[in-house]
């Protein structure tokens, strides 16, 4: 999944895919999470947020089912 680099001190990169429904976050830290079920409306709102890392704490972690992805190669 393509994700696009973005401006928080906490997620490197968010991808989305609108047909799964499912958002990919990159952490700082290195580590890849996919949240499944996510509408493309909340997936508009995080990506337009003043705060990223807060619209995701407060809206999407811990509210959707998560797996960790391995980490990729470089």
């Amino acid at each position: 999944m393509h994700r696009t680099s973005v401006e928080s001190s906490v997620i490197a990169s968010l991808g989305y895919s609108a047909d799964d429904r499912i958002l990919e976050v990159e952490f700082r830290s290195g580590r890849i999470y996919q949240y499944f079920e996510v509408s493309a409306e909340r997936h508009q709102r995080l990506m337009a947020a003043e705060s990223i890392g807060r619209y995701f704490n407060k809206m999407i972690r811990d509210r959707y089912e998560r797996r960790e992805l391995e980490a990729e190669a470089e």
